[in-house]
C-alpha cells in the first residue's frame, strides 16, 4: 500500500508537470525531455554510427583481401572520396607514371580504422541502442510510468553522448587522423600517438579520443541512475519485482554494471590526459626511448621527457575491469528482447523466469572478477591466472542457464515464425558459438597462442554480431509497430534476415579456422607480405571473408529501406496490442502520447500469462482486471 501510495503521489507530480502547452519544434524533438524521443534519439544516433563503424571495417576488409590494389574506381571513383575526406595519411595516392593510377589504405590507416572500428562499433553503436535506446523507450512503458525519475537528466545524458559523437567523429578529420592505438588504447604507444612537430598538442586523435570518451561514460553514468531510480521507484501499483518484465530486470542489472565499472575507465581517461598534454606519467614508464635523429616520427632517440615510473599494465586493469562487465552490457539488453520476442511468440509463459533473474545476477557480480583473462600476456603467475581461470569458466554457468531457459521456452509452443521471432531465435544459436568459443580462452595456455589472432576476433563477433545486434533488429521490428504505428514489411523483413544469417556466418567462421592456424589481428594486408610462409594455406579465405562482409553491408540497405519506407508507407496497426503481447507497453495508445498512458495502470499478474487454461483467448495482459474467480494480490 505504500508503494502505491508513493507511486500516486509521484504521478500527481508528474501529471502537473506534464499539464502545459504543447511544445515547439525543437523542444519536442531535439531538446525533449520525454524518455520516448530521447530513446528515439539515442536509436537513430547509435545506428548511424553502427553504419559508419560497419563501413570502416569494410574499407579494412579491401586492404586485406587486395593488398596491392587500388580502391574501386580509379582517382575519382571512392578511393579518391576517402582521400578527400580522411587525408593522405590514411588513404595514400598510387602513382602511375605522372599520373594518380587510385588510391590504397595506408597501413597508419589501417591502424586508424581499427581502432576506431571497434570503439565506434561497442561504444557509440551497441551500448547506446541496447542500453540507452530500448531502454529509454521500452522500461518505462514496461513498469507502467509516465516518464524517467530524472527527465531533465535524461536529456543531460543523450546531450553528453552526443557531444560524445561530434568529437569522436571530428577527431577523423585533425591533423593526422583519429586514434590509432587500438580500441584498447593501451599505453605506452597511447602517450606517444599523434605526438611530434605539426601536430596540436590536444586536437590530435589520440586526445579527441580520450575525450570523447570522458563524454561518453559521463553519458553513461547519469542514465544508469536515472534507470536505477525509475525501475525502483516509478513501477505501477501491482508491480512487484516478480511482476518484473525480463527485460525490465536485463536493464536494471545493466544499469548497475555501468555504474560500478566505468568509473575505474574514466579515471583512467583522465590520467592518459594527462600523460598526453601535460607530460604527467600514470602510464608512461620511464626510460621509455623511441626513434633516432633520422626518424619520421620527429623522436631523436633520446628518453623521452616523462616524470617516470608510470605502469603500462596499470592502464590494462582499468580498462578491461570495465571492458569485461561491458560485454554484458552488450548482451543483457539483448537477452531483454530476445526473451519478450520469444515469449510473445511461442505464446507460452516463459520457462523458469526466476532461475533466468537469479542468472543474470551471478553473471553480473562474476563479471567484476574475469578482467585479468584478458592479460595473460603480461606475465601473470600461475596463482593469479589459476583464480582468473577459475572464474571464466565459472561465469559460463548463468549463461547457459540464460540459452537453456529460452531454449525450453520454445518447446511446446505456438509458434509465429514473423520476423522478430526469426532473428530472436537466430539469436540463441549465435551466441551459443559465441560463448562455447570463449571456453578455450579461458585458459592461459591456449590464449597465449590465440591472443589477438582471428580466432578472437570471431569468438567476440558471434557473441555481439549474429548474437546482440540480431537481438536489436528482433527489438526494432517487434516495437516499431508500437511507436510508428504501421508495421514493417515482413516480406524485406525476412529477406533482411535470411541474408544477413547467411553473410555473417559466411564473414566470421572462416576467421576461427584462420586464428587456429595463427593469423593476426593487425595485418593490415592479411599476411601475404610477411608471413606467407607460414599461414599461406589459409590466406585464401581473406578473399571470402571480404566478400561476405560487402555482401552484408549490401543486405543491411534492405534494413534501412524498410525501416524508412514502413514509416511512412508501412501497414496501419489495427490495435493498440498488435502481437497480442502481455506487457505494459501495449496498454499506451498508438504511438504513446506524452505521459504514456490515458488510464490507471494497476498490474494484476506476472508478466508472460500466456495461453492460460480456461480463458477465452490465449493471452491475458498485465493489466487486466482478474474475472470474479480470482483472487489476485495487487
Amino acid at each position: 500500500m505504500a508503494h502505491a501510495d508513493a507511486h500516486a503521489h509521484d504521478s500527481h507530480g508528474h501529471d502537473d508537470h506534464h499539464d502545459h502547452h504543447e511544445l515547439g519544434f525543437w523542444r519536442k524533438w531535439v531538446f525533449s525531455t520525454d524518455h520516448k524521443v530521447i530513446g528515439m534519439q539515442y536509436t537513430v544516433t547509435g545506428l548511424a554510427f553502427l553504419f559508419f563503424g560497419f563501413g570502416l571495417m569494410m574499407l579494412m576488409r579491401w586492404s586485406i583481401a587486395h593488398a596491392d590494389a587500388v580502391l574501386p574506381g580509379g582517382d575519382g571513383g571512392l578511393g579518391g572520396l576517402m582521400n578527400m575526406m580522411f587525408g593522405p595519411r590514411v588513404f595514400a595516392a598510387v602513382m602511375d607514371g605522372s599520373a594518380i593510377k587510385g588510391y590504397m589504405l595506408t597501413t597508419e590507416g589501417y591502424n586508424v580504422f581499427g581502432a576506431m572500428h571497434g570503439t565506434i562499433m561497442v561504444f557509440f553503436g551497441i551500448v547506446p541502442i541496447a542500453f540507452a535506446g530500448f531502454g529509454n523507450y521500452v522500461m518505462p512503458l514496461q513498469i507502467g510510468a509516465i516518464d524517467m525519475a530524472f527527465p531533465r537528466l535524461n536529456m543531460m545524458s543523450f546531450w553528453a553522448f552526443f557531444i560524445s559523437c561530434v568529437v569522436m567523429v571530428w577527431s577523423f578529420f585533425v591533423e593526422g587522423g583519429a586514434a590509432k592505438s587500438g580500441w584498447t588504447n593501451y599505453p605506452p604507444l597511447a602517450g606517444i600517438a599523434d605526438v611530434g612537430p605539426g601536430l596540436h598538442p590536444i586536437l590530435n586523435g589520440g586526445t579527441l579520443w580520450l575525450i570523447g570518451m570522458v563524454f561518453n561514460i559521463t553519458s553513461s553514468l547519469l542514465g544508469s541512475v536515472n534507470f536505477i531510480t525509475t525501475i525502483v521507484q516509478l513501477r505501477a501499483p501491482g508491480m512487484t519485482w516478480g511482476r518484473l518484465p525480463f527485460f525490465c530486470w536485463a536493464q536494471f542489472i545493466t544499469a548497475y554494471l555501468l555504474l560500478l565499472a566505468f568509473p575505474p575507465l574514466e579515471s583512467a581517461a583522465v590520467m592518459n590526459l594527462f600523460d598526453r598534454v601535460f607530460g604527467s606519467s600514470f602510464f608512461m614508464p620511464t626510460g621509455l626511448v623511441l626513434g633516432s635523429s633520422t626518424s619520421p616520427l620527429g623522436f631523436d632517440g633520446q628518453p623521452l621527457a616523462f616524470s617516470g615510473g608510470g605502469s603500462p599494465v596499470l592502464w590494462q586493469h582499468l580498462f578491461w575491469f570495465l571492458a569485461h562487465p561491458e560485454v554484458y552490457v552488450l548482451i543483457l539488453p539483448a537477452i531483454g528482447i530476445v526473451t519478450e520476442v520469444i515469449a510473445c511468440n511461442s505464446r507460452k509463459p516463459i520457462w523458469g523466469y526466476k532461475a533466468m533473474v537469479g542468472a543474470i545476477f551471478v553473471l553480473a557480480f562474476l563479471s567484476f572478477i574475469v578482467w585479468a583473462h584478458h592479460m595473460y600476456m603480461t606475465g601473470m603467475g600461475p596463482k593469479v591466472a589459476a583464480f582468473f581461470q577459475t572464474t571464466t569458466i565459472l561465469i559460463s554457468v548463468p549463461s547457459v542457464i540464460l540459452l537453456t531457459a529460452l531454449l525450453l521456452s520454445l518447446w511446446g509452443g505456438s509458434i509465429r515464425f514473423n520476423t522478430p521471432m526469426l532473428f530472436a531465435t537466430a539469436f540463441l544459436p549465435m551466441f551459443g558459438i559465441g560463448g562455447l568459443t570463449g571456453i578455450p580462452l579461458a585458459f592461459n595456455a591456449v590464449d597465449l597462442y590465440l591472443h589477438d589472432t582471428y580466432y578472437v576476433i570471431a569468438h567476440f563477433h558471434y557473441v555481439v554480431a549474429p548474437g546482440t545486434i540480431f537481438a536489436l533488429f528482433a527489438g526494432v521490428y517487434h516495437w516499431f509497430p508500437k511507436a510508428a504505428g504501421r508495421m514493417m514489411s515482413e516480406f524485406w523483413g525476412k529477406m533482411h534476415f535470411w541474408g544477413s544469417l547467411i553473410a555473417m556466418n559466411c564473414l566470421f567462421m572462416p576467421m576461427f579456422i584462420q586464428g587456429m592456424a595463427g593469423v593476426h589481428r593487425r595485418w593490415w594486408d592479411g599476411g601475404v607480405s610477411a608471413y606467407a610462409q607460414t599461414v599461406e594455406p589459409v590466406l585464401k579465405w581473406n578473399g571470402f571473408i571480404s566478400t561476405a562482409a560487402w555482401v552484408l553491408g549490401l543486405i543491411q540497405l534492405i534494413f534501412v529501406f524498410n525501416f524508412f519506407w514502413s514509416m511512412f508507407f508501412g501497414k496501419k496497426v489495427k490495435s493498440d496490442n498488435p502481437w497480442h503481447a502481455t506487457t505494459l507497453e501495449w496498454d499506451t495508445p498508438t504511438p504513446p502520447p506524452h505521459g504514456n498512458f490515458i488510464k490507471e495502470i494497476i498490474v494484476y499478474r506476472g508478466p508472460y500469462e500466456y495461453s492460460v487454461p480456461g480463458e477465452d483467448k490465449d493471452y491475458t495482459p498485465q493489466s487486466e482486471p482478474p474475472k470474479a474467480k480470482e483472487n489476485p494480490t495487487v
